[in-house]
């Protein structure tokens, strides 16, 4: 299954706010962790998408 940028960032969103409660302190840390896992995943996947955008459809050059 392909996740996309907009799955990991909505993730990060959700640990994120995880992270901001303080009802359990073990749970905070990890979720501080995993906001920042997705939100790199987030970044990882839009960049790919985007340099994947830039590449022609059709090689401009023909190989000699």
């Amino acid at each position: 299954m392909t996740r996309d940028h907009d799955y990991f960032r909505r993730r990060a969103a959700e640990a994120r706010a995880v992270a901001c409660s303080k009802d359990e302190p073990e749970r905070v840390e990890v979720a501080g962790e995993l906001a920042l896992a997705y939100a790199a995943l987030a970044r990882r996947r839009a960049a790919l998408v985007a340099a994947a955008d830039e590449r022609p459809a059709i090689p401009l050059h023909q190989p000699a």
